[in-house]
């Protein structure tokens, strides 16, 4: 497991700089990208990776899955979860929320790292959890197009994390199935102007949806 307290770039999360990179969101109209997925040198996923094994490709060398709130905790009342074709593909887990101390996790528990973990560390594979650093940072870039405090997404902020630090030679990171909508106490109108600007930037190359 690995936690950093400074900025993180991509080789914090296991990520080579210089090779292809594909992160593959959960939105519906994605498309069949499996091919172009495939032949990334690292696939991120998210949560329960709609179109994995099918439209969306194979492969997953890294799998987001959210570790506070109630999908969470679904998860950890399954007792298939660890048979779901996409955890067991997962060559590494990325959990995208530091954990809370325990005093801060009541009355009424939304952090579930200690449990995630716990469910997790007996398959062997790396575990990475983003840092407050990172955080705060994802929270400066957001609030200018935010309406009070922001609270990013997975999808930002694990596409934050993956780009920052990338050298400025490196193949831009290939974004799929991203459509900004989804639970509304995420800032989506930010987190798409962000995205924007980093394609501008030559950072991200931002795949349309399907009709």
């Amino acid at each position: 497991m690995s936690s950093t307290t400074a900025l993180p770039s991509p080789d914090t999360l296991g990520l080579p700089t210089g090779r292809t990179l594909a992160i593959v969101g959960n939105a519906p109209g994605i498309g069949d990208v499996g091919r172009a997925v495939d032949a990334a040198s690292s696939v991120i996923r998210f949560n329960n990776a709609a179109g994995f094994g099918g439209s969306t490709g194979r492969r997953v060398t890294h799998l987001a899955l959210v570790n506070r709130g109630g999908q969470t905790r679904e998860w950890l009342e399954d007792p298939g979860f660890l048979d779901r074709p996409v955890i067991r593909a997962a060559e590494s887990f990325i959990l995208p929320f530091p954990m809370l101390p325990a005093e801060q996790n009541v009355p009424e528990p939304i952090c579930w790292t200690r449990e995630m973990l716990a469910l997790l560390r007996p398959l062997g594979r790396p575990i990475h959890i983003l840092s407050e650093a990172l955080h705060g940072h994802a929270h400066a870039l957001l609030a200018a197009g935010t309406e009070g405090e922001p609270n990013p997404s997975t999808g930002f902020l694990v596409t934050l994390a993956l780009i920052l630090g990338r050298p400025a030679q490196a193949a831009a990171a290939e974004a799929y199935g991203f459509g900004f909508d989804g639970w509304p106490g995420h800032p989506w109108a930010a987190e798409r102007a962000w995205f924007a600007a980093a394609e501008a930037a030559g950072q991200i190359r931002l795949h349309p949806l399907k009709d």
